[in-house]
């Protein structure tokens, strides 16, 4: 006569799925195409008209949506996709293509890779890298 028990592993049917507090991810981006990199910029001064000069586009359609809360806000069709993200201040969802980004980060990487190599021994005089010495 085993009687089986029941696990209270499935959440009652209709209940939304929770979050718990500390593994909120407020900021992360879903529903994104694949062909493009997300970031949201922080609409302070002139930073949203920087990444625009990037390359980067403002998002204002499609299924993108920012943040985990339940909580459907409506937006108007072909309004910029943004949440508050502090002290008054509203972040604005961006996207480049993934293409851009990549030659971004490389360009990146060389300028790294060069300041690098600045710090590597040079072996023929014992000493380490090149001292470079700006007079002003």
């Amino acid at each position: 006569m085993a009687q089986e028990k029941e696990t209270i592993s499935r959440r009652p049917s209709g209940r939304p799925e929770r979050t718990p507090v500390g593994l909120r991810q407020r900021l992360a981006v879903k529903n994104k195409e694949p062909n493009y990199v997300y970031r949201i910029v922080n609409d302070v001064d002139d930073r949203v008209a920087i990444f625009q000069e990037a390359g980067y586009e403002v998002v204002t359609s499609g299924n993108e949506t920012i943040g985990d809360s339940r909580v459907s806000v409506a937006s108007q069709e072909g309004s910029v996709k943004s949440k508050p993200v502090g002290n008054g201040i509203r972040g604005v969802l961006m996207r480049i293509r993934k293409e851009y980004y990549e030659e971004d980060q490389l360009a990146k990487q060389r300028l790294i890779s060069e300041r690098e190599a600045g710090l590597r021994p040079d072996k023929a005089d014992g000493q380490y890298g090149e001292i470079r010495r700006e007079w002003k």
